[in-house]
């Protein structure tokens, strides 16, 4: 078994051993110490939901109020009346049938893509494409909308797409180690409340039985909900 480091072995000894409420689950991330890199800041959420019933599954996308510190690459698959617009928002490209083939032929250097609905029967065809990469515009995550324009400007911005696993649990990114702690604060807790209001109606006991925050290279700290 590896040495820990001793910056790691110095942040087990600070990590909280109870949940706290969030303003000092926050402020006690803040105090681990750090590597010379700007840390992401995940969240994870340990749900109560049965991942082998289709209506308890959870899929969306928010945008935070202070963003997650990272701009995505967005293209779009639209018709010729909203590339433009498209554009101006901050997509790579915009386009159709062209696009698509651009696509098809191998160029995938972008993080989001995003589609019109009356896209979609040219867009199925980058399933192979698309589909493993996690890349296919769906309703779920925000990225089949009638409002390309509103929806690149969002991706671009890092908008945060979630989906749970198999266990049941929900992970995603919420901001870097650099932010202010209350913009950390208004983050955590728009997901968590974003969580909360996306409960099934038919998942029985507790719904989040645990929500840790963590930085790319801290211990969990577990906040009490």
């Amino acid at each position: 078994m590896a040495r820990l480091s001793k910056r790691t072995r110095a942040n087990l000894e600070l990590a909280p051993k109870q949940p706290l409420p969030l303003k000092e689950a926050v402020a006690a991330l803040k105090k681990f110490k750090a590597p010379k890199f700007d840390q992401t800041v995940e969240i994870c959420f340990t749900l109560g939901i049965d991942t082998t019933q289709a209506d308890q599954l959870l899929r969306g996308a928010i945008a935070l109020p202070h963003g997650v510190g990272k701009s995505k690459r967005v293209i779009a698959f639209c018709g010729s009346d909203d590339a433009a617009a498209a554009k101006a928002a901050g997509a790579l490209e915009a386009g159709a049938d062209d696009l698509v083939k651009k696509v098809a032929d191998g160029w995938m250097d972008f993080d989001v893509a995003v589609a019109s609905p009356d896209m979609m029967k040219i867009v199925s065809r980058l399933g192979r494409q698309l589909g493993p990469r996690g890349l296919m515009p769906t309703p779920k995550a925000g990225t089949v909308t009638t409002d390309i324009a509103r929806a690149v400007r969002e991706y671009s911005a890092g908008k945060v797409e979630y989906r749970n696993d198999k266990g049941g649990n929900v992970q995603a990114a919420v901001g870097r180690m650099s932010f202010p702690e209350d913009h950390l604060c208004d983050n955590i807790d728009f997901f968590i409340q974003t969580i909360l209001k996306s409960k099934p109606a038919s998942t029985k006991g507790q719904f989040v039985k645990k929500v840790t925050i963590s930085g790319t290279m801290t211990p969990g700290v577990r906040v009490a909900v």
